[in-house]
Order: C-alpha cells, then structure tokens, then sequence
C-alpha cells in the first residue's frame, strides 16, 4: 500500500502512510483516531481532525517523527522534568514520560467539557459551603453522615471557616475519558491540592515547538489567559490586592511532582517556599529571607491538608505552618485550596452528586460518573455481593492501605480473601464499574499505536464567583495492557503523557504571561531574594563541602602517618579522629594495637559506619544540593552527584577484594580521587555562582568549618608536643594542606616560627587563620549590610589572628607562652561555633528575643 501512495504524482499522503501504519484499537473502544467506535471490519478512515493534522505535517514531517520525538526526549532531559516515586530512591527520578503526538479535541467536544467541568466545580464549591456550615445535605440524607465524618480529610478544625472571598476551592481538576458512545464521563476529581499543571506546561512548551506547523493550522487555544484570570482572581480575594506576594508551598524535591511545581512557580512568576519558610506572626503569614520577614498574602500549595499545621491538624507535620488555619480564620491570607475538600475526592460520593446536584444546583449532571456503589449501606453490600466478578473494589478513603483490585482477575482464594475483608469493614470498599476509555494514537518505530487515554481538566476561578476551564489537559495515556490494571491510568503505574491540543472555536487567544520588559531604574536595585531555606541550605552547603574535604585529608593523613608515627603524634591523631567520628569510641588506641585502629578507621570511611566519616558528609552533601538544584549548575550537580556514589564504589570495590584486610595504599588511592572531585566541587562554587547573598553565606559555612577544624587541630597539636618531634611538621602542614606552600618559602626548616606564620597569620595562604577569619568578616559585612548593628556585633566577637603578636607566640617553650598560644587557638574554634549558632538564629529561624512568638 505504502509503494503505491509514494509513487502518486502528487507525491505521498501523510495521512493515508498514517491510515497505513495504524493499528486496530481494541473492539468496542472508540477510537480517536477514527472518531468512532472501534469493530471488526469497520473503515479505516482518519477523523477529520487527525486528517487535517496529518495533511499539514506533509510526508516531510511524517519521515521526520523519529527525529522529532528524540529532540522531545532530549528536552525532557534538557530541563531536568522528572517523576518521583516515592517508593523509589530520592536520586533514582524517572525522566518524565512524554509522547510526541498530541491528544486533539475538537471546539464541540471541548464545549460539552467546558460546561459540565464548570457546573461540577460550581456544585463542590457549594457543597462545601455546606459542609462546613450548616449542613442541611447532611441533615437532608443527601450525603450519607458516616462516608462524611469518618474521612480522614473532614476536618473539623475548619467548620466555621470561612475562607476570605468565600471561595474554598480555586483550582479544581477532573480526570475525564471518552466513553465507547463518544461522551465523557467524570473518573475522579482533585480537590485538595491538584498536580499537574505544571507538566501540562512543560508538554506544551515541549511539543508545541516540535509541531509548530501543526499547532497553527489546527488553531489551538492557548492557555496563559486561563492562568491569568486566576492570578487576577487571587490578587481581587487578597488584602492587599494587586500588591500581593504570591508564594506556593510545595513538600519539598522528595515529593514526586516536585519538578512541576519549580516549573509552575516559575512559569506564574511566584516564589516557591516550603513550609520551613514561612512564619505566622500576629495571624499573618511571612516569607522567612536574609533580610528580615515578607509578607505573604496569596498561598498556591501542594501541600496535603492534613499536613498544613501541625497546630491543629497533623501535630507531626513538617511540611506546614504553625499558625496557619488562625490566618486564614483572621482574613489575613488566601489559600489555593481552602483545607478540608480532600474528602469530596471519595469515589463513595459519586452516586450521591445527581441529588446533591438537584438540591443545589437545581439542575442535572451534564457530566455524567461510572456506576458506583458504597458498601457501606448493608442493602447495597448484600445485593452486589455475589456480583463481585463485576466491579473493580476501591478503597473509600485514602491512607486505609486498600488497593484497587479487578475482582474478575482474582482466583478463587484472592476473591474469597477480598470478600471477607468487605464483611469485616464494608464502610471501607467501593464497588467501580469497569470503564473503556477511548484510545488515542502514539507513535512508535513507525507506526500508530492505540493506547487508552484519560484527559485530566481543570477548573480555575475566576475570582467573580465563575469557573474557567483550561482549555488543555494532563493526558495520560497507558501501556499495552496497564487499563486493565489501573482504570485512571496515574503515572505512578507507569503511564505516559501527551499534549492536549483544543481547537479554538473563534478567536485564538493572544494572552502572555510574560512579564514587562524591565527598566533600567529598576534593574539598578535588582536583587534576588533569598528565602531563609535556601540561604540555611547553602550555609550548609558550604559547611559539607569543607567538612566532606576535612574528613578525606585527615583520614590521608593518617594513613600515611600512622605506620611510623611518633607517641605525640599518635596521641595526636588519636584525639583528632576521635573528635571527627572517623573512629568510635571503643576502638582502642593506636598506641595499645595499631593494626585494630588503622582497620577500625578504613572501614569507617564507608557509609555502613554510624560513624559521621567521609561518606557521611558526602551523603550530607548531596542532599544539601538536593534542595538546591535550581541555583546550580548542571556541572556542578554532576559532580556532587557522583563524588559520594564513585567513592563508595572504589571503596566497597577495595574491601571486597582485600576481604576485610586492606592496606593503606589501596585506600589512599580512593580518598585521593574522592579529593579531587572535591576539588571540582570547590572550583564550581568559587567560579559558576553567582556572588549574592546566598554564595556568600556559602562561603562563611565554608570559613567556619575550616577556622574551627584547622584552629582545633593546632591547638591540639601544640597541646601534644607535636611541634617538637620531626614528623609532627610534616601532619600540621598536612592537615592544613600547606606542605608545597611552606617548601616553597621555607624550604627544609623545621621551626615554630615560620610554620606559625605560614599556618596563622600569612593572609596570602587561604589555609592560614589570619585569612579565613578576615574572608568571614569580608563576607558577613557584605551579606547582612542592611543589618549594621549586628554585623558589627558578631564580627567584633571573632578573633583577628593578623593581630596577634608573632614575636609573643613564636617561643611555645615556655609553659606560660604555649598555654597562652593554645587558649587562642581554642578560642578561635569556640568563635567559629558560636558564630555559626548567632547565624541561625538570626537570619534563618528569625527568633531573636523572647516577646516574638506565633501568636503575637
């Protein structure tokens, strides 16, 4: 057939090489493809929509899907879109899956959507309104009392709680799929905090490129308008309207969805926060940043409500606000969604919504659900029970540890099983008749393949009391064989996604979220701000790099100085690997049985230890920079990304080929490499970020680290006696990683003095002391310029080595001169900590006196 077209004088038809290579969908499905339900024997022939798709990709386009679907993939990576599943490894992300062909829609089908989405929002809305307050659906027996109360997500803090604007719901999502007559049906709705907008617009901005042609010709709606009508809506509900902050609570980069929420949060122009950094105070919201507490009017949040204050919801919580149910009862904020709408997400409510609808609404369901029957009612339970091979069982309530079982897969001890959980808590089922979505094409090796879809659409308020409807959809579309398994098709069971492409019925809208080009007035007082979180993140950051750097070159040294160390520098050692956990405590001395110290440290190294050595602070690491992805970059990450899994698998490599006996050289070789690496991390951080607030407080984690470490390592070197027995210059320079520095200036010598200004007061040597605390001091000044009072209260408490008389500390061999150099050395150690406490408190918890509390 194909020889044939290609030898047409007009050349190929894309749309018949299409018809050609499309495989049949599953009978009594309807097929998008060919706008109709799918039989034996039926005419192959394109819907019109896809024949004008096809006609305007050319048999140009149609030869060069392969290269276009691998610069999808390639962007995909590009922008680092992902899904988490929480049963996998934070480090394990799926690249997000995503199709090259779009889902189409056409302006009729769209219509009946529009409609029905819009009336089901109005009535979740309403019914919440009466939930929460006089609850005349309950007292009416519209809804049944026990599926209401005994959910999880009723939550009765919030009866009584009438959100500002009298909106509870502002973003409402319906998953929809085409049913074999060609109609929609309502599979599910999400109302608590619905994901997925932010991966409809990263498959838009993706796809629409890549079909650029396509996209036009078929006159596609676009989306930015929808998106603005609810910023609008949210700023007019504010209390400060237009002038609001806008943030979204997002759980954090563990959370699977957490790379569409960067995405939206960028793409909507607000700042993205976790719980961690936002504060109520005087029942209103701040945004935690180095310069002081922002008000915060408008919260988006992905949040679960259940987690969204640990004062009166989830007392365990650590992903909410303190406070925050209070600011919302005072009409301090507005929050997308008000809590408490979890519980109308129960598939045991769906065949109550058409009389809830009449009571209401007074109308009909435009939309219609799937035949459903909650087992809590005992007439219900006893007539479906021997017709269970029918219905697929799902739990009523979330969290219940229920899955959703296809009873007619069962065998005979599965069902028998099933049936007697069902009699033991029959509150807890619900009875789902099996639904056929209809099957969309998605390319593959050349060829069109069905695969059932489920459209995911959402509702937005406007603000005036409407509902707009994206004109788009998370599209999910499933394997071979995964409908029958998993009737929503989520992502979690390995779905893919598509585009959603509306056809406009009039005008194509013309709305941009882009912002305004910037001043120059404007851009001279740029900054970016720096929420507390972020800031903390980055000071340790800093702090792990060092430590991760500290960790790896005493462990070298001690290596290398163990065999024929000296009794002080034994001692030395002793007490620096024990302070540093590179050893634990019940290990005994190298003195009392070198062998058992040198094997109790190698084995230290790795992340089996409970010990906090080189593998515990590469680990801590890389979950710093976890939470950090957006500020760095793709190099950077890299490496940090690799340092600690590469120094595990040398080291694990190491010891299992020396089963459990290894020697020095084999281990110097892993931590050598790891101290390279390291030293990549260090360059990427001095020259690929930028020096604002946030690098600066990266580098005084750095310098604190450093000036308490290498402080306490001299001073207890000096305390030992190490300075007086000849391989203790060679560990002094080597825990400050000064050795070429001083043979290049000092050649052979082994003298105090010289070591003592090459390690303390050389401002040249980033390694001495006098340098570190006179880059912290820099530092801090710069970073907190707008707090001079406190600047000038903690920098003043930090030592200044550069001051110190050298002539006074260069003869240690008096008793009163080496006690005097060892005190302000130790001294030096307890200001680094004591610095690094002052920080916290100051710019990350901002708790700085006793009469600022929650509920001030």
């Amino acid at each position: 057939m194909q020889s044939s077209l290609l030898a047409e004088d007009d050349g190929p038809d894309a749309a018949a090489l299409a018809a050609a290579v499309a495989h049949r969908g599953t009978v009594n499905q309807y097929d998008e493809l060919r706008a109709g339900l799918t039989r034996p024997g039926a005419p192959a022939e394109l819907a019109p929509l896809w024949r004008q798709f096809f006609d305007s990709l050319g048999a140009e386009g149609w030869a060069d899907l392969r290269a276009r679907q691998l610069r999808v993939q390639q962007r995909v990576r590009e922008d680092g879109a992902t899904y988490n599943v929480y049963a996998e490894q934070a480090e394990a992300s799926r690249p997000w899956p995503l199709e090259l062909l779009p889902f189409l829609v056409s302006a009729e089908d769209w219509a009946v959507i529009e409609q029905g989405v819009q009336q089901r929002a109005k009535l979740l809305e309403l019914t919440l309104a009466d939930i929460y307050g006089p609850q005349t659906l309950l007292r009416d027996a519209l809804l049944p009392p026990p599926l209401v109360f005994a959910h999880p997500q009723y939550l009765r803090p919030v009866h009584g709680l009438w959100p500002r604007g009298n909106t509870h719901l502002h973003i409402a999502a319906f998953d929809l799929a085409r049913t074999p007559d060609g109609g929609f049906t309502v599979l599910a709705q999400r109302l608590q905090a619905p994901s997925g907008l932010g991966y409809l617009l990263e498959n838009r901005l993706i796809i629409g490129p890549q079909l650029h042609d396509e996209f036009f010709a078929l006159r596609v709606q676009r989306l930015a308008s929808t998106f603005r009508s609810l910023l609008d809506g949210l700023m007019q509900a504010s209390p400060a309207g237009e002038r609001s902050r806008i943030v979204l609570l997002t759980p954090g980069p563990l959370n699977e969805t957490y790379f569409e929420q960067v995405f939206l949060a960028r793409y909507l122009g607000v700042t993205l926060v976790e719980g961690s950094d936002l504060t109520v105070r005087g029942n209103r919201l701040y945004l935690k940043t180095l310069h002081g507490l922002e008000r915060v009017h408008v919260l988006l949040r992905r949040v679960d409500d259940e987690f969204l204050d640990p004062l009166e919801l989830r007392p365990d919580s650590a992903l909410g606000v303190p406070g925050l149910l209070q600011a919302l009862r005072a009409g301090e904020l507005v929050m997308a969604n008000a809590p408490g709408a979890g519980f109308l997400e129960s598939l045991g409510l769906s065949a109550f919504w058409p009389a809830v609808a009449e009571r209401l609404l007074g109308q009909e369901l435009l939309l219609p659900a799937p035949t459903t029957w909650w087992c809590g009612e005992a007439a219900v339970w006893a007539a479906q029970r021997e017709h269970l091979d029918e219905f697929i069982v799902v739990p009523t309530f979330p969290s219940s540890g229920i899955a959703a079982q296809v009873v007619a897969r069962l065998d005979d001890k599965a069902r028998a099983d099933l049936i007697a959980r069902i009699d033991a808590d029959p509150a807890a089922y619900t009875l789902l008749v099996p639904q056929r979505p209809s099957e969309t094409p998605v390319w593959a090796e050349g060829q069109l393949w069905p695969r059932a879809a489920v459209m995911r659409v959402y509702a937005l308020a406007d603000g005036s009391g409407g509902w707009r409807v994206l004109p788009g959809a998370l599209t999910r579309v499933a394997g071979r064989d995964e409908a029958m398994h998993d009737p929503l098709l989520s992502m979690q069971s390995g779905s893919a996604s598509v585009d959603t492409w509306v056809i406009a019925s009039g005008a194509v809208d013309r709305t941009s979220l882009l912002p305004k080009a910037l001043s120059a007035a404007e851009l001279e007082g740029w900054h970016r701000t720096v929420s507390s979180r972020a800031a903390e993140n980055l000071f340790w950051l800093g702090r792990y790099t060092e430590r991760a750097e500290n960790s790896a070159r005493l462990a070298r040294v001690m290596l290398e100085a163990l065999p024929e160390a000296s009794e002080p520098v034994l001692r030395l050692l002793d007490a620096l690997a024990r302070h540093h956990g590179l050893v634990d405590s019940a290990v005994p001395a190298p003195w009392q049985s070198m062998r058992l110290f040198e094997r109790a440290l190698v084995h230290g190294l790795g992340l089996d230890s409970e010990l906090t050595s080189v593998s515990y602070n590469l680990r801590a690491l890389r979950d710093c920079a976890q939470a950090l992805r957006e500020r760095l970059s793709p190099e950077h990450w890299k490496l940090i990304h690799e340092v600690g899994d590469h120094f595990e698998h040398h080291l694990g490599a190491v010891l299992e080929e020396g089963e459990g006996h290894v020697t020095a050289p084999d281990v110097l070789g892993v931590l050598a490499r790891a101290a390279t690496h390291l030293a990549a991390i260090t360059g990427a951080q001095t020259d690929r970020m930028t020096r604002d607030d946030g690098w600066r407080l990266l580098s005084v984690g750095r310098q604190i680290e450093r000036l308490d470490m290498l402080s306490h390592a001299l001073a207890l070197g000096f305390e030992h006696g190490v300075h007086e027995a000849d391989d203790g210059f060679a560990v002094l320079l080597g825990l400050f990683d000064s050795i070429i520095t001083y043979r290049a200036q000092f050649q052979a010598r082994r003298e105090v003095l010289p070591l003592l200004h090459l390690l303390v007061f050389d401002t040249d040597n980033p390694r001495s002391l006098a340098w570190v605390a006179r880059t912290m001091r820099e530092r801090l000044r710069k970073l907190a310029r707008q707090d001079a009072a406190w600047v000038a209260q903690i920098t003043a408490a930090l030592p200044a080595p550069e001051t110190w008389s050298l002539e006074k500390m260069a003869t240690p061999d008096a008793g009163q001169r080496l006690s005097d150099l060892i005190e302000a050395l130790n001294g030096c150690s307890q200001a680094a900590r004591t610095l690094s406490d002052e920080i916290g408190r100051h710019l990350f918890v901002h708790v700085v006196s006793e009469e600022r509390s929650v509920w001030q």
